[in-house]
């Protein structure tokens, strides 16, 4: 039964078998990636009732008309609503549905709902990065703790997991491309439905991905990723930019960060870009480590695998994702436009975080619902110090067809007790992302970033 947390034969076999968290998989056990499970460690054949279908590759072809720019149009776009969950008939779906997710459904009794349609297994990744994926498999180590990783490139650094870290660690290192740069906001509406529509320059560079990168020379660089983030709207705030070095062993070399402020007019060491410090003008709605649905050292968590589960959770979200839209069709008093929002039955890797004795975190406990053909956290339910249900962090994604890769075109966080949202990633009005930018290492620089936020 695979309704509740129950583990898959592969994760009963490899629980059993393990006897460090630090082992690697044999080569027996990788050569099932060929076979048994995708390059990506997700079961290839479908569930006991078809419900979700056998992966055959995800989305390989471009739609007919698109081209790199457009933003993406919907590959599925006869799929219609096969059923609906509101408050009203949640109880015959609690078994598809988070603590979170059925918290959001009494909080919003009239207006959450979730329309569900044909699950499609639409993730998709580039040959080398499966290849990767599969040597990652019977080389890749974690180090220091569990707050680094040795011997893995490119692709997914343990597709057959053992244990809560090395999964964490899947959705860190998830491929996203090797470069990118693009125009995106957040907004936070009031619970009158109100915002401020906060606008983004943003650039990344993942030196992890690029294609034939090895695991020698990322050790000796010991950087994951460079991000660049700079605000253009409003104009009171315009200008304050974030740079950030994120390393693969954060205690040999903890994350670097540095900002710019205008006020200032300076750069200056920002140590606490990190954690449970609030997210850039985020009114306080998620905290840092919250972007990309989770971020950064591990080290303050203690991290259990409890298997999988079929959850629903938005997939495909190409209408989400439109240009037709404008910011005002999506913002709405307590959450999203749910009209929009399309949910899919996937198999989830569940993985729980708790905070550890010795030091301090405003979430006490975290659950992550991963997907099991992306890595892509899907859901997170998030609980305070007190036990409670403090937040619920949803990732709406699609294929970015040029990649390829699947990510999300929104991640939103309702803060349950404030009873408000924040909405990341808003593009609709803006340019599509750019992955064939060639960035370089002069552009994630202290004097880069002061060069920005003069502009």
């Amino acid at each position: 039964m695979m309704k509740k947390l129950t583990l898959l034969s592969l994760a009963v076999s490899l629980a059993v078998s393990s006897t460090s968290v630090f082992a690697k998989v044999s080569a027996d056990e990788a050569a099932k990636l060929k076979t048994e499970f995708t390059p990506m460690g997700a079961v290839r054949g479908a569930n006991e009732d078809g419900s979700i279908p056998e992966w055959t590759g995800g989305i390989t072809e471009w739609p007919a008309g698109y081209k790199p720019g457009d933003h993406h149009p919907d590959p599925y776009p006869d799929d219609k609503v096969l059923y609906t969950v509101t408050a009203q008939n949640m109880s015959e779906y609690k078994d598809l549905l988070t603590p979170g997710q059925i918290k959001l459904f009494e909080t919003y009794p009239e207006t959450f709902k979730m329309n569900v349609y044909q699950t499609r297994r639409s993730a998709s990744y580039p040959q080398h990065v499966y290849d990767e994926s599969i040597n990652n498999a019977s080389r890749t180590e974690l180090v220091t703790g569990g707050n680094g990783i040795a011997n893995g490139a490119v692709g997914i650094p343990f597709p057959m997991p053992q244990n809560g870290l090395e999964a964490i660690w899947n959705h860190i290192l998830r491929y996203r491309g090797v470069s990118m740069q693009n125009k995106a906001g957040q907004a936070g509406p009031t619970a009158s439905g109100d915002y401020t529509y906060i606008g983004f320059d943003q650039q990344l560079m993942f030196t992890y991905h690029e294609e034939g990168a090895t695991p020698a020379e990322l050790e000796e660089s010991n950087i994951v990723f460079k991000f660049k983030q700079k605000v253009n709207k409003p104009a009171r705030i315009a200008g304050t930019a974030l740079l950030v070095h994120e390393t693969m062993d954060q205690i040999r070399t903890p994350r670097q960060a540095w900002t710019y402020n205008t006020g200032q007019r300076r750069v200056r060491r920002a140590p606490n870009v990190a954690y449970d410090a609030p997210g850039t003008a985020s009114d306080g709605l998620r905290t840092t480590d919250d972007f990309d649905m989770y971020n950064g050292a591990p080290n303050r968590y203690n991290w259990t695998l409890k298997g999988k589960q079929e959850l629903l959770i938005p997939y495909n979200d190409y209408r989400l994702h439109s240009d037709s839209l404008k910011y005002d069709d999506i913002l709405q008093p307590g959450h999203i436009n749910k009209d929009l929002v399309r949910y899919e039955k996937h198999r989830v890797w569940v993985v729980e975080a708790n905070l550890k004795d010795d030091t301090r975190h405003i979430y006490k406990k975290r659950v992550f619902y991963i997907d099991e053909d992306s890595w892509q956290v899907a859901v997170t339910d998030i609980y305070d110090n007190r036990d409670e249900l403090y937040r619920v962090g949803i990732a709406h994604g699609i294929n970015y067809y040029e990649v390829p890769t699947q990510w999300t075109t929104l991640e939103v966080f309702h803060d349950l007790q404030a009873r408000r949202y924040i909405a990341i990633g808003l593009d609709n009005e803006e340019s599509m992302y750019d992955f064939s930018v060639k960035l370089k290492d002069k552009v994630f620089t202290p004097a880069a970033l002061r060069r920005e936020g003069r502009r």
